[in-house]
């Protein structure tokens, strides 16, 4: 990730977000400030000093007995605000819950950040096996989850080339199978089906699928997609999961243009 170290200021704010999204991520539980360091790669003096800035903002909350950090009220006021741009659960739903239901399968909508994905909503399936690779607020760079892997494909090629620009070690975290080559080769398939398919690239044995919903003028924005135990997805029933899929997608993306 660019961190825009030629503008003054901007490697603290990238810090600063950085640590307001591992925050995030960990919800109600809140992290523990060495943990917070140790995944955003800072000293624990540096990201101390990070922490008690973004608190005296209102943007995290330190619990004194836990000593753990959680996001901070005015994180809820500024995404009450931005929630009526951006956020489309509120219509997506009973999509995702519809997904759920007709699959057996765990649903879950996603939205495109940067280079990364945010799920924003999960429905359990009727199925008692299930794949806990995914939850809300766990991001996934793109083209490493099904989410993000359905995004990317229907993205510009001038996109996904500077994208691999600005991530050349993406076989070195995720992966062999996250190699340029071998991505790129997914993202064709994807064209080709209409959804990703991630045949437990993340966890083994954790199968996933993933089509990408999109805005009004036709950018890929957000994502619906399953995951379940890799038996649940084999050949014969793999092509009507993604018929089904397929259909929630377009049956959200034809909301969000009626809607925006």
């Amino acid at each position: 990730m660019d961190t825009g170290r030629s503008i003054p200021g901007a490697q603290s704010i990238a810090r600063a977000a950085r640590l307001l999204r591992l925050v995030t991520a960990g919800g109600e539980a809140g992290v523990g400030a060495a943990e917070l360091a140790r995944s955003a790669d800072l000293t624990r003096p540096t990201a101390h000093r990070l922490l008690a800035a973004l608190a005296h903002e209102g943007l995290v909350d330190h619990d004194e007995e836990t000593g753990r950090w959680m996001p901070g009220p005015e994180l809820f006021l500024m995404g009450s605000v931005a929630a009526s741009r951006y956020d489309i659960t509120a219509i997506a739903r009973d999509v995702v819950r519809s997904l759920a239901v007709r699959t057996e399968e765990s649903a879950f909508l996603s939205v495109r950040r940067g280079d990364e994905t945010v799920c924003l909503l999960r429905e359990e399936g009727s199925f008692p096996i299930r794949s806990f690779v995914l939850s809300e607020g766990v991001r996934f760079p793109l083209g490493v989850a099904s989410a993000g892997l359905a995004i990317l494909a229907f993205l510009p090629p001038h996109d996904v080339d500077a994208y691999f620009e600005r991530h050349p070690a993406l076989a070195e975290l995720w992966g062999a199978s996250h190699a340029e080559r071998r991505l790129r080769a997914r993202l064709r398939e994807t064209q080709e089906r209409g959804y990703a398919l991630n045949p437990g690239l993340i966890v083994e044995g954790s199968f996933g699928l993933g089509a990408a919903v999109f805005d009004r003028a036709g950018h890929p924005q957000w994502a619906l997609s399953l995951t379940g135990v890799q038996f649940r997805f084999g050949p014969d029933r793999l092509a009507d999961l993604g018929r089904t899929l397929l259909a929630h997608a377009h049956q959200l993306t034809a909301r969000v243009a009626a809607s925006r």
